[in-house]
């Protein structure tokens, strides 16, 4: 059974990564961290989900991200690998912030994550 709890630490991280990348259409207000334990998703280490649009309707809310950490997983990452999945999935929400996935992997690539986690450590 998957255990959920809010990650405050995860949130502060990728609050830190949109501001230094400059991610300005993120509402960081908006972007929320959990982590899980007891997932039995294969090689999943994190994911990105969005308050869908008939949702957002439907509670009248505007549009929220949650950022999924699976400790399992992503704990025992290096420190440098954990920063590019966060970046990876901070990639995944469109310049819209409306509840959509950026889900072209040709934009969130491996390539792209690196460039934006170098820039990341040259500031």
């Amino acid at each position: 059974m998957i255990r959920y709890e809010m990650a405050p630490d995860i949130e502060s991280k990728l609050r830190r990564i949109a501001r230094r990348l400059k991610m300005s259409h993120i509402d960081l207000q908006r972007v929320k961290g959990v982590r899980s334990y007891g997932s039995t998703s294969q090689g999943v280490i994190a994911r990105c989900h969005a308050l869908p649009k008939v949702m957002q309707l439907a509670l009248g809310m505007d549009a929220h991200y949650v950022i999924e950490i699976i400790s399992e997983m992503y704990d025992r990452l290096s420190k440098p690998e954990q920063i590019k999945i966060l970046i990876h999935e901070l990639m995944h929400i469109p310049e819209t912030f409306g509840g959509g996935f950026r889900m072209h992997h040709n934009h969130v690539t491996r390539k792209n994550v690196e460039k934006l986690y170098k820039q990341l450590m040259e500031e």
